[in-house]
């Protein structure tokens, strides 16, 4: 059976003092409540929110706790998805959150997260924990910075704390896989490392090698500063630093 309810119905229902920690859910279109699927579905600019996160989409469908009819328990959006959250915004074709555990899954061609300090996009789906304030992407990955610098990879994984202003910002990035960084000093690649926002170095571990301008350098540790593009071959004391320098031709005398 299926209801269609005028928009201040919804809204007095889902903003009782009972349900008043739970999420709202409104459209400019039209809100459908399905009692045999235990379902909500707005159409139209519909938005979910839930404290100060938002969900924006085309279509928003909410589904009822099987155990407490009363609370929404996951919502997922289609076409056109936007989320907000404190400094994060992220777009997406589809997302999925779940309620209990706070977790917001987002799907695209590609999937994008931007915060203050730059943003990250995916071919993968991009899971956002709010109250672990940490962001898993997946699949062809690319974190750029403010600068223009680029990090690629298989997998990163972001953990956001809040500055001085209280403003929600990337602290750190694991990164894992087919590493490649490009600057507009060169490019570097590696199997894994770790990128910290406050200062912008990258620290890279593993099958490094370093291009810039031709002169190619190779190690297991490495350490690239972003503000400056300077990358160095650290020693981890198991293997030897090699390099390949390139030459610079000097002029003919007439």
């Amino acid at each position: 059976m299926l209801r269609i309810m005028p928009f201040t119905l919804l809204m007095i229902m889902l903003i009782s003092p009972a349900l008043a920690e739970d999420i709202k859910l409104n459209a400019n279109d039209r809100v459908e409540y399905h009692q045999h699927e235990q379902k909500l579905v707005a159409i139209g600019n519909a938005v979910a929110s839930k404290g100060n996160m938002s969900i924006k989409a085309h279509k928003l469908v909410g589904f009822y706790n099987a155990k407490n009819k009363n609370k929404i328990s996951r919502v997922e959006a289609h076409q056109n998805v936007i989320m907000s959250s404190d400094q994060i915004k992220a777009w997406g074709d589809d997302m999925i959150y779940d309620v209990k555990a706070d977790s917001a899954v987002l799907t695209g061609k590609p999937a994008r997260i931007k915060t203050p300090d730059g943003e990250i996009t995916s071919s993968g789906p991009i899971t956002y924990w709010q109250s672990k304030r940490q962001a898993l992407a997946q699949n062809n990955v690319i974190v750029t910075d403010k600068r223009g610098n680029k990090i690629f990879s298989d997998k990163m994984t972001a953990y956001f704390i809040k500055d001085k202003v209280e403003k929600l910002v990337i602290d750190k990035v694991d990164i894992a896989g087919n590493i490649k960084i490009v600057t507009k000093d060169g490019e570097i690649t590696a199997d894994s490392g770790t990128y910290f926002a406050n200062n912008k170095i990258v620290k890279l571990f593993n099958n490094i090698t370093i291009n810039q301008k031709g002169n190619i350098l190779k190690g297991d540790v490495a350490e690239t500063d972003l503000n400056t593009g300077i990358s160095k071959i650290l020693s981890n004391k198991k293997g030897r630093v090699s390099g390949v320098f390139k030459e610079t031709k000097k002029e003919k005398s007439k």
